[in-house]
């Protein structure tokens, strides 16, 4: 087995045990470059899901905006001044609660995702998906440059 492929399985299985974390859901974009993800990986209800892209929240979305121009962790509360749009009330509204948002990488190549939960996280489990992401980070590193077969695996996973 190559690397290539031990690194889509080792992402898949960080995926699975994020979405055990993250029982209300997750967005996970991987080495954002030129503001468009290189992986997008979501676990968030449907109805949430449709809602944010008819809405185009992703354009005002406070977690987005701190997440490509920060690193480390925020709980969603502390973007309330910022969410002049509603974003964060909304996913509320659709039982995403206990969010936060943790960012890694490079300005040029970062990576970042926006998980909640039904119950509080943890510090465990904020450490636990904070390496998560790191390691998807690391494990998807060069990802435009890797075999269309390759690239399609880690599309296909979740």
């Amino acid at each position: 087995m190559t690397s290539k492929n031990q690194n889509v399985i080792s992402v898949a299985a960080k995926f699975k045990r994020l979405a055990e974390l993250c029982d209300s859901g997750f967005a996970v974009a991987i080495h954002i470059r030129f503001t468009r993800p290189s992986l997008l990986y979501r676990t968030y209800p449907t109805d949430w899901t449709d809602y944010y892209n008819e809405k185009s929240f992703v354009m005002v979305d406070p977690t987005v905006r701190w997440g490509l121009t920060h690193l480390g962790a925020i709980a969603w509360d502390a973007l309330a001044a910022d969410d002049t749009d509603g974003v964060l009330h909304a996913a509320r509204e659709y039982g995403l609660l206990n969010g936060w948002t943790y960012a890694t990488g490079p300005a040029t190549s970062r990576s970042l995702g926006s998980m909640s939960r039904s119950s509080p996280f943890s510090d465990d489990q904020h450490a636990e998906v904070c390496s998560i992401i790191d390691d998807m980070h690391a494990l998807t590193e060069g990802f435009d440059h890797l075999p269309t077969e390759v690239q399609d695996a880690f599309r296909a996973i979740g």
